[in-house]
């Protein structure tokens, strides 16, 4: 897949402001501070696209970012430490839980975690979220040019034990550095639309 266009068309906080012209979309989710900016900024060939910052919890709004005018990539509040109080976090929450509940344009959730550490009990409990709506889920272990070569192996056995990924899932160990991964997530959105 070659990205062509990109823009960032829609912010929204609730279900009347999302795009209503029946386009795929594919979900981002993940701690605040896992690299999803870099993730996007990565994936679509943008350098400055989605504001990456060493602050986490930056976005505060579901961001519907239009690709090639055929789909959508919708980056969403991060998880995890954000710097922000509880009220503003379940907030978050049921921002998230509102696009989820009936968005049938919803192709796949990527859930992005950070390879160099298992998974936290906010990615568990992220994922078991997910798979009560009955989601689609691809796992993108970012951040991996940041770990040698003899603790891959590890890194990807203790994740995969800690996720116990259904059948139909899968994961993707990437790097916005390196761009190991890229491919693979460009070709399962293009098998998807």
């Amino acid at each position: 897949m070659v990205i062509k266009e990109v823009n960032l068309d829609i912010i929204a906080t609730r279900r009347s402001q999302y795009p209503d012209d029946g386009r795929s979309e594919f979900l981002l989710v993940g701690r605040s501070n896992v690299g999803k900016s870099s993730f996007i900024n990565t994936i679509l060939s943008r350098n400055n696209l989605a504001y990456t910052s060493s602050k986490p919890g930056k976005t505060q709004t579901l961001n519907f970012y239009g690709v090639n005018n055929s789909f959508y990539l919708i980056d969403v509040p991060g998880y995890g430490y954000a710097n922000v109080d509880k009220k503003t976090q379940a907030k978050f929450g049921m921002m998230i839980e509102e696009y989820l509940e009936k968005r049938t344009q919803l192709k796949r959730v990527f859930m992005l975690i950070d390879f160099r550490h298992p998974p936290m009990e906010d990615d568990l409990l992220m994922y078991n979220f997910l798979k009560y709506y009955n989601l689609p889920v691809t796992v993108i272990a970012t951040k991996a040019d940041k770990v040698g070569g003899s603790k891959k192996e590890k890194n990807l056995k203790d994740i995969l034990k800690a996720l116990d990924l259904v059948i139909g899932d899968d994961l993707v160990v990437f790097s916005s550095v390196t761009k190991m991964g890229v491919k693979e997530v460009l070709d399962k959105i293009e098998g998807l639309l």
